[in-house]
């Protein structure tokens, strides 16, 4: 068993690191690095907003996973001066939970709701009247004593994340005055977000160190930060001071993470289209049957970054593995007809 101090000393750790992860997040447009395009725009609205004293518009922010749409969501309510509620779509069981998060906002205030695409449809419903005229109308009471409700609403905005656009319903995505789509990251982009994220880390890093882990990191802040911390983790060990471009690389290569970012997973499906079916097409479920992983994780955080890369092509039939995959992989090239 553990004695006091030990369990004290890993809290302390617990809170620390948990504290650098705060850090990590800009507090502001300027300081949020990457996606210039959205914060240029973000920019004007939040500005249009504030001059006219009015609520932001609300905003829906889709792409790909860890691309930084929470941490935007926190910076635009930074930049109205305002306060921040956050849940989740699964988070909200019943009416009575998201009328009772609206109705503790204040004017202007911003609720943001990641993964909005899995909303019940009964609670996208309330959603509609909040969004558009600032009121929800619930039933209370049961049998003889059941009556409406009217309830106002303060103006405010609700910032809504998804990786599954398609997944909205037109009512729904149709009530965002502000649509904006996340990109992946570009190199450059992401060697800035790992100076800065070791620096937080009270860690050094030489420059081609961190562009080696920049290039691998998926074009995704949230995996190149999960990267640095494990490559700080070798390189500490290894009792270097500065993160050296030899234990980055090394270091990625025990955590099998290839030269173009692929993991594991990566490869398990591209292997399987490849080896399992002749390179395809394969349908989507039988690939997330094949290497153990559910649809939405394969169509949302796989399968984007494989089709923008040029590994898998879609088809009305299923995916196909490109000649890039193959030489990836070390497969021969197949002659198609």
């Amino acid at each position: 068993m553990k004695n006091q101090d030990e369990i004290t000393s890993s809290s302390t750790s617990d809170q620390v690191e948990q504290a650098m992860e705060v850090s990590l997040r800009p507090q502001s447009l300027k300081d949020y690095l990457g996606q210039e395009k959205v914060k240029r725009e973000l920019a004007i609205y939040i500005k249009a907003a504030k001059q006219r004293d009015e609520a932001l518009d609300h905003v829906l922010l889709y792409g790909p996973p860890g691309l930084g749409k929470t941490t935007l969501a926190f910076v635009i309510a930074n930049e109205l001066g305002v306060h921040l509620k956050s849940t989740s779509g699964p988070a909200i069981e019943k009416a009575g939970d998201l009328v009772a998060l609206l109705s503790d906002l204040e004017p202007g205030d911003v609720l943001f709701i990641d993964e909005i695409h899995r909303l019940a449809k009964p609670i996208e419903e309330v959603l509609y009247s909040a969004m558009e005229d600032y009121y929800v109308d619930i039933v209370i009471g049961e049998g003889e004593t059941t009556h409406a409700v009217h309830v106002p609403l303060p103006p405010f905005t609700l910032v809504g994340a998804t990786t599954l656009a398609g997944q909205l319903s037109a009512p729904l995505r149709d009530r965002f005055g502000i649509v904006e789509h996340m990109e992946y990251y570009t190199v450059d982009e992401l060697e800035q977000i790992v100076e800065r994220s070791s620096e937080v880390f009270h860690a050094t890093i030489a420059d081609d160190a961190a562009h080696e882990l920049a290039r691998r990191s998926r074009g995704t802040p949230r995996v190149a930060n999960r990267l640095l911390k494990r490559v700080r983790d070798f390189a500490q060990v290894k009792g270097e001071q500065t993160i050296s471009y030899e234990t980055t690389k090394n270091a990625l290569h025990q955590l099998q993470v290839d030269d173009e970012g692929l993991n594991q997973t990566d490869r398990k499906l591209l292997r399987t289209i490849i080896e399992g079916y002749g390179g395809g097409p394969v349908g989507i479920r039988t690939l997330a049957a094949n290497v153990g992983e559910d649809i939405e994780t394969i169509g949302s955080l796989y399968e984007p970054y494989l089709l923008q890369h040029g590994f898998i092509l879609l088809t009305p039939r299923g995916r196909i593995a490109t000649e890039k995959a193959y030489l990836q992989l070390g497969f021969p090239i197949p002659h198609r007809d």
